[in-house]
């Protein structure tokens, strides 16, 4: 059980840092609700920690450890560490679903670039497709079509974050488009993150992500009927409040440079009355058949972690080869650093 003081901070810390999860997250029953603002807050100061770093490798590297103290059960003393390591004892957590975050904050660490659309998509099965894996675990459910159409949603979400954030991510030197639509519409990469511009060859490659990220939602929607019927308004809201970011980019004519879309708080009180709607209807309609469609095969290794296919504690080679990159490269800079001190 999450102590009542660990509770209360990661509530905060999620209404001040993630405004569309906490507005989701209002539509799901307590026994949902609590360890997902848990699960959530751990991983939003988990990302925060490596986003804030000028020197991301130690963030990450410290991330593993805490990860490793938490599987080990006995967490670091915080109140997101202490909150989390009771989720995981709580609903057998399987490792390899935050591994999976940890692997992508780590390929953020050391400048990843992805060629093709399906490059980024393993991207975003690690970053976000993950955590919609968690929430289904925290609702008690296993079943491998209902956690394909949660990473659906999960790869949709981040494909909307990385859209709306472009010029953001630019100017921070981080460039998530594939490069190979780069390439297709004659953008230099590195002159582009140098000068980020809104053109129409740019807008044109906002709105086909855009466009990715619709099709996925679409394929997550069919999911929601295989959750618990208290359970499908905050999923409904999540993907209504996070398609709505999306709407808002496309209303700023798909310029993602100059200008952050934003939503307000009047449309997202819309979204979760629609949520609502459209939980009671899921109970007379029938089941799409969508549900039983193969996950993206980006995912597949997230669907089977999570329906326990795979060993609870495991952690993958790929991983293990990337964090000790990360390893190799802070050993390299620490000697620097005090030489300098």
């Amino acid at each position: 059980m999450i102590a009542a003081a660990d509770m209360a901070h990661c509530r905060e810390a999620i209404r001040t840092g993630s405004l569309s999860f906490h507005a989701a997250s209002k539509l799901l029953p307590a026994r949902v609700r609590d360890p997902a603002l848990a699960l959530y807050a751990f991983c939003r100061l988990a990302d925060d920690a490596v986003d804030d770093s000028d020197d991301k490798a130690p963030a990450v590297l410290a991330l593993r450890d805490r990860l490793d103290l938490v599987y080990q059960g006995r967490p670091r003393n915080a109140p997101a560490d202490r909150a989390f390591a009771a989720v995981v004892e709580g609903f057998e957590m399987p490792r390899a679903l935050p591994d999976a975050l940890l692997e992508g904050l780590a390929w953020d660490a050391v400048s990843r670039r992805y060629d093709s659309l399906g490059d980024l998509r393993a991207y975003c099965a690690r970053v976000a497709s993950a955590v919609g894996a968690m929430m289904c675990v925290l609702m008690r459910v296993r079943d491998a079509d209902a956690l394909a159409r949660a990473c659906d949603l999960g790869l949709a979400m981040q494909l909307t974050n990385i859209a709306r954030d472009i010029g953001e991510d630019a100017r921070a030197g981080r460039l998530y488009l594939p490069l190979e639509w780069l390439a297709e519409e004659a953008i230099a990469p590195e002159t582009f993150l140098s000068q980020p511009t809104s053109d129409i060859r740019l807008k044109r490659l906002t709105r086909r992500l855009l466009g990715e990220a619709d099709a996925l939602y679409l394929r997550a929607e069919a999911g929601v009927a295989a959750l618990p019927l208290a359970c499908r308004p905050g999923i409904f809201a999540a993907r209504h409040v996070y398609a709505g970011i999306g709407g808002a980019v496309a209303r700023q004519g798909y310029d993602s440079i100059n200008a952050r879309a934003r939503t307000t708080g009047q449309q997202k009180l819309g979204w979760l009355g629609l949520s609502l709607a459209r939980s009671m209807a899921s109970v007379v309609l029938p089941k799409s058949a969508v549900l039983h469609a193969s996950p993206v095969p980006e995912v597949a290794f997230l669907v089977d972690a999570a329906s326990r296919k795979v060993a609870r504690f495991s952690r993958s080679e790929a991983l293990f080869s990337t964090l000790a990159q990360l390893e190799a490269r802070d050993r390299t800079h620490r000697p620097l650093d005090r030489a300098g001190a």
